[in-house]
């Protein structure tokens, strides 16, 4: 939801800034590459150690070039299948990275073995719900749905939550609870967000079917 309407916003607002790398003679698939390498930078280095409002800051600067490549690409005109490939893939890692740091804080100087496992949860989920959109399209269904916690919304819960938690650590109290607020809500908002594609898959799915047993049926 939140990736329909930011979306466009973001991405008026860091044109001129894709511009600029582009007069720079700067890539769309090096803005990929360094964007991923930031936030796994971010998130691997500083949120095992539970300085989630560094960690925060960090991936936060690098994590708007998901939206910055593919600016650069349509400025530049040269938008292809391997950069939207490059791009999908990356953002799978990056987010594998944000959720796995979390993981790691839990299992080690968080001491939660339950927050370590929903952190591992709304890592895998977060992989099978584009997974199911992913090979939806690629068996020809249009997979139409919005659901309730998609990519944009995992990661402004998971890192507004954790920015503000960190803030602990600089005498602020009661924000450390808001971590764990959030790795909840993304990992039942992920699992409800699973269900509406799956449902819709197979919905698409049978309709794509009967249509074409429809369809040999009128030329027989």
């Amino acid at each position: 939801m939140l990736n329909k309407y930011a979306r466009a916003f973001f991405t008026r607002v860091l044109t001129p800034f894709a511009a600029f790398l582009l007069r720079r003679g700067v890539s769309p698939d090096a803005v990929t590459l360094i964007g991923t390498a930031g936030v796994m930078a971010g998130a691997l280095v500083f949120f095992p150690r539970g300085e989630f409002f560094w960690g925060t800051i960090v991936i936060t600067l690098f994590v708007f070039s998901d939206l910055i490549d593919g600016n650069m690409a349509r400025q530049a005109g040269i938008s292809s299948r391997w950069g939207a490939f490059l791009d999908s893939t990356l953002d799978r890692v990056a987010d594998g990275a944000i959720f796995g740091g979390f993981a790691l804080w839990y299992a080690g100087g968080g001491n939660d073995n339950v927050l370590c496992a929903v952190s591992i949860f709304c890592l895998a989920s977060g992989q099978v719900v584009s997974y199911t959109k992913a090979r939806g399209e690629a068996i020809g269904l249009p997979v139409a749905v919005n659901g309730l916690v998609e990519r944009a919304e995992r990661l402004v819960i998971s890192l507004v939550a954790a920015g503000l938690a960190g803030l602990h650590a600089f005498g602020v109290p009661g924000v450390d609870v808001l971590l764990p607020i959030a790795l909840w809500i993304v990992a039942v908002g992920s699992a409800v967000t699973l269900g509406q594609r799956v449902v819709t898959v197979r919905r698409e799915s049978a309709e794509a079917d009967a249509a074409a047993a429809h369809g040999r049926e009128a030329t027989s």
